[in-house]
């Protein structure tokens, strides 16, 4: 038995070592033993099929709906042109998609490869452009730091024993699959993923440099982010949560800012 554990203590080591990747913008280490392309295509066909199941309630045509491509199409532009600043643009295969939902859930998600969907409900709250572009910015930084990509390598890496003998790449795409449909909840609601504190904080950070990039004000994440802790009816206690504190989350934010209002160019 101590062997069989000793040799899977060292499968998890050089799977770790072989699959230690760096984020693209915040510059954080994350495990990394699936391909990005795989998992773009696997989001690919579940955006397509929530589209498809939540037809009627895909909005078009509308001043909001336009808003969304628009911001979002600004903000998928500004983070292309910063992948290529920093050599990473031929790492990332995204095809951007914007939607916008009928649907009274104060939310948003991107999922790997740039598919976006925007709850209507979000709009009140976002109140503007800048409102939007916070929203969007921040969860398309998730995609773009590969936040999803490192879960669902986790997963892999939590799973142990033989299949880690094939987790750089043999395994199959069934594989893949059931990891990624049990990760972001596929059969039951779809954007339903929960990152870590730190991973949320990091999408806070990224995304106030890609709406700055963009041409949003950066300092108006701050206020949007006050009038969602004002819009809440209770507050659940930071340790019992995934995502940080309201305080916590706009203190960080204002200390932030500084740094992104240097990529910021009004437009």
């Amino acid at each position: 038995m101590k062997r069989i554990t000793k040799y899977t203590s060292m499968l998890l080591l050089g799977a770790t070592l072989v699959g230690c990747a760096t984020s693209a913008i915040t510059g954080r280490k994350y495990l990394k033993l699936v391909d990005s392309q795989t998992i773009n295509n696997q989001a690919a066909l579940a955006y397509k099929d929530f589209l498809s199941k939540n037809s009627s309630k895909v909005e078009t045509g509308s001043a909001a709906a336009t808003q969304v491509k628009r911001v979002g199409n600004r903000i998928a532009a500004a983070t292309n042109e910063y992948l290529r600043q920093i050599g990473a643009a031929d790492k990332f295969n995204f095809n951007w998609e914007f939607n916008l939902i009928e649907s009274d859930q104060v939310n948003a998600w991107c999922m790997p490869g740039g598919k976006v969907a925007v709850y209507t409900g979000i709009l009140p709250v976002a109140k503007n452009d800048a409102g939007l572009a916070t929203v969007m910015g921040h969860e398309i930084a998730h995609a773009i730091e590969e936040h999803s990509v490192s879960q669902v390598s986790n997963a892999m890496a939590a799973q142990l024993g033989a299949q880690l003998l094939n987790a750089a790449g043999t395994i199959s795409n069934s594989r893949y699959t059931g990891i990624f449909n049990q990760i972001y909840g596929i059969g039951y609601q779809v954007g339903s993923l929960k990152f870590s504190r730190n991973d949320e904080l990091a999408a806070d950070k990224a995304g106030l440099i890609l709406m700055a990039m963009a041409g949003y004000n950066p300092e108006e994440a701050v206020s949007f982010w006050e009038r969602m802790a004002q819009g809440k009816k209770g507050s659940t206690p930071e340790w019992l949560s995934t995502h940080p504190s309201d305080a916590r989350r706009i203190s960080q934010l204002q200390a932030m800012v500084p740094e992104a209002m240097k990529y910021y160019k009004k437009q």
